[in-house]
């Protein structure tokens, strides 16, 4: 019976063995199916030579508009959202209880008048010293001064716009009142309009004053500033650069994307964005070519993994300066799921976006 149990399992574990050996057998001959990539042809162009960077437009002067003095609002003579010059009255606060302190002061004034030409008179004829007349004196201009304060005080009470500009929305009503520097409304100068963005230090020596600056949005400006030192916690520098703003369509806030024109031209070769793999230790591209198996020895078209330079980057296209030749196969898409020696079709009946000035919809 022993052995008869041990024949059994050695037919089990013969027939066992050879069906595992078999299996890893056809796992290590298997081959995965070709991947669908589209393709195109490495072909050099001249390129700007352009350093980008991300930008926030600024207005050259903006404030919200608040009450200097407390009171109610009695007058609202600005409509949100349109533009203003400097000087235009835009709220007038309630005064009647200045004005009525104004016409009391004004009536002390007159009697300090009347009474300095008085003293004057009698300091001539000498009937009163000097004294009386000098407490005189100093009681008109007192009173004066009292009656300049209150007008001081009446015309703060009328807000008027500090600078030309465009207004925002109203943030109060008639019949509010209103505490000392409450919010009244936004007023931003927007033409011309400042563009801040920083640059690492090493592109410090490419920057010069009036230098051209685009953006995304087509507006094109001057670089009219920079600071004095470079920020020790990024090493960037922070520079200005001044648009006339003409369409109006640059805002205070709004993020851009700039590009600093260095001047001269380059070659390189343009490829779409999604070609490249960008990853930590290096930007890299696949090239399609005829690739030989080491097992059967057949060759079949395959990928090859090749690291490259890159430049800057216009509208869908971005400029491989180093690493490809002309002529070379660059797969456009599917490239995230290649690896090196990996097999593909290539199928170019749909390619990727590769315009340098693309107009997307609803942009």
């Amino acid at each position: 019976m022993l052995v008869a149990v041990f024949a059994f399992l050695a037919i089990i574990g013969g027939f066992k063995f050879f069906q595992i050996k078999a299996a890893i057998a056809q796992g290590s001959s298997y081959q995965p199916p070709p991947e669908s990539v589209t393709t195109s042809i490495a072909t050099p162009e001249e390129w700007d030579i352009t350093f980008k960077a991300i930008g926030s437009v600024a207005a050259v002067n903006g404030v919200t508009v608040s009450a200097d003095l407390p009171g109610v609002v009695s007058e609202i003579d600005f409509d949100s959202g349109h533009t203003v010059n400097k000087g235009d009255v835009l709220v007038r606060l309630d005064t009647k209880q200045e004005q009525a302190q104004l016409a009391s002061a004004i009536a002390q004034r007159e009697l300090a008048r009347v009474d300095l030409n008085r003293q004057k008179g009698m300091l001539e004829k000498q009937i009163v010293p000097q004294a009386t007349y000098d407490t005189a004196a100093a009681t008109f201009k007192s009173a004066d001064a009292a009656v300049e304060q209150i007008r001081a005080t009446i015309d703060r009470k009328t807000i008027r716009a500090p600078f030309s500009g465009v207004l925002g929305i109203r943030q109060i009503n008639l019949g509010q009142y209103l505490a000392g520097g409450a919010p009244m409304v936004s007023l931003q100068s927007v033409r011309p309009v400042y563009v801040n963005f920083t640059v690492p230090q090493q592109e410090i020596g490419l920057l010069t004053r009036g230098g051209d600056v685009r953006l995304d949005t087509g507006d094109v400006g001057k670089i009219t500033a920079s600071d004095s030192v470079v920020d020790e916690a990024t090493r960037n520098l922070r520079v200005q650069a001044t648009f006339d703003n003409r369409s109006g369509k640059l805002r205070p806030g709004m993020f851009v994307d700039a590009q600093l024109v260095r001047g001269g031209k380059t070659i390189a070769i343009t490829l779409p964005v999604s070609a490249i793999s960008y990853a930590p230790f290096g930007d890299s591209v696949f090239v399609v070519e005829d690739v030989k198996d080491p097992k059967s020895g057949k060759t079949y078209r395959g990928v090859r993994q090749q690291f490259v330079k890159l430049g800057g980057s216009r509208g869908d296209q971005v400029a491989v300066l180093t690493g490809l030749k002309a002529g070379e196969e660059i797969v456009t898409s599917g490239v995230f799921k290649l690896r090196p020696g990996a097999a593909v079709i290539v199928n170019n009946s749909v390619q990727p976006g590769n315009n340098p000035k693309p107009n997307p919809e609803n942009s």
